[in-house]
This record gives C-alpha cells, structure tokens and sequence, in this order.
C-alpha cells in the first residue's frame, strides 16, 4: 500500500538532488573550508536495490565533491551530475538516454535550484523541511526531512508497488 497518490507501477526513473535531500540541508565544513556531508543508510540500501532491480537512478547537484560522486558511485549509480548549476540540461539528457517519459520520472528536490526540475516530471517529491515553494509543486510531501530517510520512503514506497521490495535474495544483502 502507498501513501503516494499516483500510478507508481509507471516509474521507471528516480532523479534525486543531494544536500537537502539525500543528506540534511545544514551541512558540517572542514577546517579547510570545503562542505562535508551526511548520508542516510537506509537511503543507501534502497538506492543499490533499486539500481539491482533495473531502476534507472539518476543523482543531480550542485555540489561540486569527489566524495558525493564516490558515495553513489559506490551505490552502483552510474548517472551522476555534479555541479550542476542548471538541473534541466541534465535531467533532460537523462531522459533522453534512457527513453523516459515524464510521466515515468520521479524526481525529489528541496530548494529553488530544483522548481524547474519538478514541474516536467510526472511525480514532484520533496522532503519534509523542504522550502515551502517546492511544497507547493510538489506531488508527494514526505513525512521525513531531507538526510533522514526521504529516499528510502520513495523507494520502498515504489518498489513494493511494483513487488520489488523483499521479492528475492537480493534484498537480503548489498
């Protein structure tokens, strides 16, 4: 059962946007100046299942940092777009490369930089502590704040529709 109200058995590509999302939106700096992030465990199993399962999954960020890329590199995500000052080109280009249907992309974003983003595909999600703006675009609100699990409750939402979740030992290990 979904909390989701849209046809999720159609999603075939997940988008996600990194700080506010994928990790928490105050975000710890080095001595050194540069950003340092937190992720979500939970968040990291779903993502390697759904990348097993053929689900097309796609990181789109600003951020400019090896240690993102390595993180969902390590994920078995193979479409990451660092520094992406304009998230359109990429999603665009994404889709392209895949053959995706609006109405077959999720994309979850927090902030301005992913309104765009949001109001082309066919299921808008945005974390809990989202800026209220991307609220108002969004499809699905998640009852979890951005680095606390917003990927997991998408994930597992669409993959137990779809009878992905818990079907087969690949559930059962990374």
């Amino acid at each position: 059962m979904s909390r989701i109200n849209y046809d999720l058995r159609q999603i075939k590509g997940i988008a996600f946007d990194v700080d506010g999302v994928l990790s928490p939106s105050t975000i710890p700096l080095h001595p050194d100046g540069t950003p340092m992030r937190m992720v979500n465990i939970k968040d990291g199993y779903a993502l390697q299942l759904a990348v097993k399962h053929g689900y097309r999954i796609a990181i789109i960020t600003g951020a400019d940092s090896e240690a993102v890329r390595l993180r969902f590199a390590g994920l078995g995500i193979t479409d990451i777009f660092l520094k992406a000052s304009q998230k359109m080109p990429c999603l665009e280009a994404w889709m392209s490369k895949y053959g995706l249907q609006p109405e077959e992309v999720a994309y979850v974003g927090d902030d301005v930089p992913d309104y765009e983003v949001m109001q082309v595909v066919g299921l808008p999600v945005a974390p809990a502590d989202a800026a209220e703006d991307i609220k108002d675009v969004a499809m699905y609100i998640s009852p979890f704040r951005g680095g606390e699990g917003v990927g997991r409750d998408l994930l597992e939402q669409i993959m137990r529709v779809r009878g992905d979740w818990m079907s087969s030992a690949r559930a059962f290990g990374w």
